[in-house]
């Protein structure tokens, strides 16, 4: 497949009116006959484009971002199998495995790489730097903690993307108005997470406004959860879940364990209300996704250089109710409540 050169070189090429094109015919080997044949597939196809995505854990809300990403591309006239290869590999929340991904994308003289939360926003940054290749991400919490931006959100070289920071205070004020009675969060963590840090010294922070106290408990691996998780149903009044990529991927564990004390589990995101979280005020991951891709189209069609787009977010949140887990426990949410929300669901779908 023909690829794009790099964004600067191709944006001043384009200005003097000319085409390159990378990767032709090896068979071709006289200077005429590349020439024509370059103008002809620049005729007929435009320039293609070759990207790496690497998504660290396999949950319904970084699939959102994928299918988010792709469909921004789309929007912006790069289509898959038309005229975008994507080389798409998940690395099951294993920081090696999300390192080796990023290394064999690099090898391959991927155009972009796309990083899918913050380990592999990290990995391959620091895999493509050196390359000269730019990383776009997505699912990232705190891109400054993760020093893929600058304290004033401009990026700290070719890499740039969106946030999924949590609207914390508004899920302070939701678990507040649900249970007016509870005192103590708990919250469940992976301590290689600079983005769960982030978000928990947040939630520390504003939760004294809201009169709870933040019960949290570290984890290394998923091996971790089932015994952590039912450790901390037993002190808290709720538990808020992150988007914290070990552990969604194990929010059916989390959850049974809040189920058998009698405690709502609010989550981040719809897909976790879905699989039976009670609530959240969270952002929508799809949404982001495409906000995301809409970046990469501007880097891969030299608009804009990575390095001149500070990181942006979603500045909204959203109310989702599941009127199912919250009868499992035999909690009662008003009526106005589920009436005001964003989205309901009356069934627990675990994929």
């Amino acid at each position: 497949m023909k690829k794009k050169v790099i964004a600067m070189f191709m944006a001043t090429v384009m200005a003097a009116g000319l085409l390159v094109g990378c990767g032709g015919s090896a068979e071709k080997t006289q200077e005429s006959a590349a020439t024509e044949e370059t103008a002809e597939e620049t005729e007929s196809t435009g320039d293609s484009y070759v990207i790496g995505i690497s998504q660290f854990a396999e949950h319904g809300s970084l699939d959102n971002c994928k299918e988010g990403f792709l469909k921004g591309l789309a929007e912006e006239g790069i289509v898959e199998g038309e005229n975008l290869e994507v080389l798409f590999d998940n690395a099951q929340t294993d920081m090696s495995t999300a390192s080796t991904i990023a290394d064999s994308y690099v090898s391959k003289k991927v155009d972009l790489i796309c990083g899918i939360a913050t380990p592999s926003a990290m990995t391959a940054f620091n895999s493509a730097s050196k390359a000269g290749i730019p990383v776009i991400y997505t699912a990232v919490t705190d891109p400054v903690a993760a020093e893929l931006a600058k304290e004033d959100g401009t990026p700290v070289g070719e890499v740039t993307g969106t946030s999924d920071k949590l609207p914390i205070e508004d899920q302070l004020k939701m678990i507040r108005e649900l249970q007016p009675d509870a005192k103590k969060i708990g919250i469940l963590y992976t301590t290689s997470e600079t983005n769960s840090e982030s978000a928990i010294a947040e939630y520390k922070e504003l939760a004294g406004n809201y009169d709870f106290e933040i019960v949290d408990k570290g984890i290394n691996t998923i091996a971790d959860v089932a015994m952590a998780a039912a450790d901390l149903a037993g002190k808290v009044d709720c538990i808020s879940n992150l988007t914290d990529n070990t552990v969604v991927s194990a929010l059916q564990t989390v959850i049974d364990a809040a189920n058998k004390n009698s405690i709502p589990v609010y989550g981040s995101e719809v897909e976790q209300v879905k699989a039976g979280c009670v609530a959240s005020m969270g952002i929508e991951y799809v949404s982001l996704g495409e906000q995301t891709g809409k970046m990469a189209a501007k880097v891969l069609k030299g608009e804009a250089k990575a390095s001149e787009m500070p990181f942006e977010m979603i500045s909204e949140s959203s109310c989702y109710v599941n009127t199912a887990a919250a009868e499992k426990i035999g909690m009662e949410i008003a009526d106005d409540f589920v009436a005001n929300a964003d989205e309901v669901f009356e069934e627990i779908t675990v994929e």
